[in-house]
């Protein structure tokens, strides 16, 4: 297919599709907002706010550190994790969220030339089973060799997102894969699928197009600054920022706070409210449904 143009920016189709699991795929992080505010509860202490939740997702151990110290709970990183961990058969309760059934269906199985499809994700292998192993319609999409957890082999804490590893070694093992005479996929030619602020500069950081889909509460955490997060900018700022401070005050993006559609201005990165208005032209990919 012929390559694609955004904003002013000229891409080659896309050939592999890298997805995040939770809050994007399954409505997992709610089940977790559920599991860290009972023990949050148990300590007497409020919910989770989302300003203090947009420092914590997909950050592995670091992320969850921070949690903890806006909590200030009397008890290790160690026993929290351990508190967490009993309350994981409420993953089992997880389900798709909305058109991800069709969309995994469609770009794995009805797209011509065919696109390559991987996980990403932060959380662990034995936890992407618990919340997804009554899910065929998430399973079915991703090839085994294909997907990359927090707890993989060539993972570090030190080298998750927002770091691009998870992104670069999801492309190394599509590559590693290929079909006999297929040319190599380059990041350009990846679209990551990203619900976290982490998750998007790390795709940007690996040199891929980047399709965030937040959760409405991360939404209005960012609201009118959302053009920094597809940017692959908004660490820096976090840096800047106090734990106790809401992410969203401050200078407010040029583009309007009402809008449910952006691009970011290099035309690498959009912001869709929810995967059923993803375009599969624009990214180039051609579904056949003979």
């Amino acid at each position: 297919m012929p390559e694609v143009q955004t904003n002013n920016a000229t891409f080659p189709p896309v050939r592999a599709c890298i997805f995040d699991v939770d809050g994007l795929l399954i409505n997992s992080e709610d089940v977790y907002t559920d599991i860290y505010n009972n023990i949050l509860h148990s300590y007497g202490k409020p919910d989770l706010p989302w300003s203090i939740k947009a420092r914590q997702q997909s950050r592995g151990r670091e992320g969850m550190l921070q949690l903890l110290d806006w909590a200030q709970l009397p008890i290790t990183y160690d026993e929290w994790t351990a508190k967490v961990s009993a309350q994981y058969e409420l993953f089992k309760t997880c389900t798709p969220l909305p058109s991800v059934p069709q969309l995994l269906s469609n770009l794995s199985s009805k797209t011509d030339p065919a696109v390559h499809m991987a996980i990403a994700s932060s959380a662990t292998s034995k936890t992407f089973r618990i919340k997804t192993s009554h899910l065929p319609s998430i399973n079915s999409a991703f090839p085994q060799e294909c997907r990359v957890f927090g707890d993989d082999a060539a993972m570090s804490e030190a080298r998750k997102k927002p770091m691009p590893d998870v992104f670069l070694l999801a492309l190394g093992r599509i590559n590693a894969h290929l079909g006999l005479g297929e040319r190599e996929v380059r990041p350009e030619e990846c679209l990551v699928f990203e619900d976290s602020v982490a998750g998007v500069e790390a795709g940007r950081r690996a040199g891929m197009r980047v399709c965030w889909v937040p959760h409405k509460g991360l939404r209005e955490v960012w609201r009118g600054r959302e053009g920094r997060v597809l940017e692959g900018k908004s660490e820096e700022e976090e840096k800047e920022k106090d734990m106790n401070t809401r992410l969203g005050e401050g200078q407010k993006d040029k583009q309007s706070e009402e809008q449910s559609h952006l691009w970011s201005e290099d035309g690498w990165a959009e912001m869709l409210m929810c995967l059923e208005e993803f375009d599969y032209e624009h990214y180039g990919i051609r579904l056949n449904y003979t």
